[in-house]
């Protein structure tokens, strides 16, 4: 699934979570990397909840929850 799928409150805190903990969780990504796919998303959302801080691992829990709903509704070949 691609990322602009997503609804906007939850592309948004995707972004602006990328834009907190780039430096400090997501060094091994490029400098200028956003997530385009849901693996990719789930890639950050692993790299802030292993490397960041409580406040990181929460938000983390909460995007991953709005993903898994998103994700798992039935698709349009379904």
């Amino acid at each position: 699934m691609n990322i602009e799928a997503l609804s906007a409150p939850t592309h948004a805190a995707l972004r602006q979570l990328v834009d907190a903990y780039r430096a400090r969780c997501l060094w091994s990504f490029r400098a200028d990397f956003y997530p385009e796919t849901v693996q990719d998303a789930e890639g950050v959302l692993d790299a802030v909840q292993r490397y960041g801080d409580r406040e990181g691992f929460i938000r983390s829990a909460e995007i991953r929850t709005w993903l898994s709903q998103t994700s798992s509704a039935p698709s349009a070949s379904s």
